[in-house]
């Protein structure tokens, strides 16, 4: 089997994965994920299936790719969150009308050939037919800005208060979703003690 050394995302987007603990503008290369998209309650039946799938499936593809010599490490999970009204932070609605895409983002080199067979083998193992809902994505962020928070995630308000009080004050307003990056396992971490980059695009105003 060929061998190589194993590629890890952090650590060759450091720049990208900061962690202030006050509001900093990072520079967002397009990134390759694997997606998930669903809408309810965090936590939910919908949203552990999709984490489910979204995890069989990136560890599939990774074992495939690592047998080729591109072995690289599985991301952390990481998602997208809206309202149905873009006028509206999605945090302000009911929990269960919430809107997500779940991601796992994936080297440069990972393809939608990739993704048509990890899903075909899970399939044939009686794996859920969620898997069949995994998708292959670019996002494009940009300029962004990004804060650590820390501590349970119904209560980020805070953090994103700061965020949009940097944005106005250095004028510039958000302009694309609110993005998390789950740098803690809530299975294994205190609530307290949880670690979430949030990200969110903007651009400059008059």
């Amino acid at each position: 089997m060929p061998t190589a050394a194993k590629i890890d995302i952090y650590r060759q987007f450091r720049s990208e994965y900061i962690t202030p603990k006050k509001p900093g503008l990072v520079n967002v290369q397009p990134a390759r994920y694997l997606t998930f998209t669903g809408r309810g309650e965090p936590g939910g039946v919908a949203f552990q299936s999709a984490i489910g799938a979204l995890y069989n499936v990136a560890f599939t593809v990774k074992m495939a790719r690592k047998f080729t010599g591109q072995d690289y490490t599985v991301c952390k999970l990481e998602g997208l969150w809206w309202a149905d009204d873009p006028t509206q932070c999605f945090a302000s609605q009911p929990r269960e009308t919430w809107n997500w895409k779940l991601m796992i983002r994936v080297p440069s080199f990972v393809d939608e050939g990739d993704l048509k067979a990890a899903v075909e083998k899970l399939l044939a193992k009686d794996k859920p037919h969620e898997i069949s809902d995994v998708k292959l994505e670019v996002l494009d962020e940009g300029t962004s800005l990004q804060m650590l928070h820390v501590g349970p995630y119904d209560q980020e308000s805070a953090t994103m208060v700061r965020l949009q009080a940097f944005a106005e004050e250095n004028r510039m307003e958000f302009h694309g979703l609110h993005h998390e990056i789950y740098l803690s396992d809530p299975r294994r971490v205190a609530p307290e003690k949880l670690r979430t980059i949030l990200r969110i695009p903007v651009r400059r105003t008059a």
